[in-house]
């Protein structure tokens, strides 16, 4: 099922990405460039099932591997240092990052053709489109 996920998606648009980050507690500064970056999402998975997510932009590139359901630790973009678990769920692969209390969701999402990823951390949802590269 993850198998629809897999390539090169480019992003194309990106709504409420500020006030997403500020309600996970990224600074100005970092929300600044995080604004600015249209970075590229390749989606892999190994002969072990492995899942690899790399986010990459000229500002950062980041990468996580993952087993689905079985958590991980991971530091983010921004450098919050997170639980992880990703999990699929009615076609939807959600990953659930959690720190010092707090939770938020990334619920990524093929729609006529484009992979939706929304960015939900309370009230606040944010929404990330991006095409795959052919």
């Amino acid at each position: 099922m993850v198998e629809k996920f897999i390539g090169t998606w480019k992003m194309t648009s990106s709504e409420n990405f500020d006030d997403y980050m500020k309600a996970i507690g990224v600074g100005f500064t970092t929300r600044q460039v995080g604004n600015r970056t249209k970075p590229n999402l390749i989606v892999s998975v190994d002969d072990q099932g492995l899942v690899c997510m790399k986010s990459q932009s000229a500002f950062k590139t980041t990468e996580i591997k993952f087993k689905l359901n079985e958590p991980f630790d991971e530091t983010t973009a921004d450098d919050r240092k997170t639980r992880t678990v990703v999990t699929l769920e009615n076609g939807k692969l959600v990953q659930k990052q959690c720190w010092d209390g707090k939770e938020t969701n990334i619920e990524r999402e093929i729609t006529d053709g484009k992979m939706v990823a929304k960015c939900i951390m309370g009230e606040v949802i944010a929404v990330r489109t991006y095409v795959k590269e052919a």
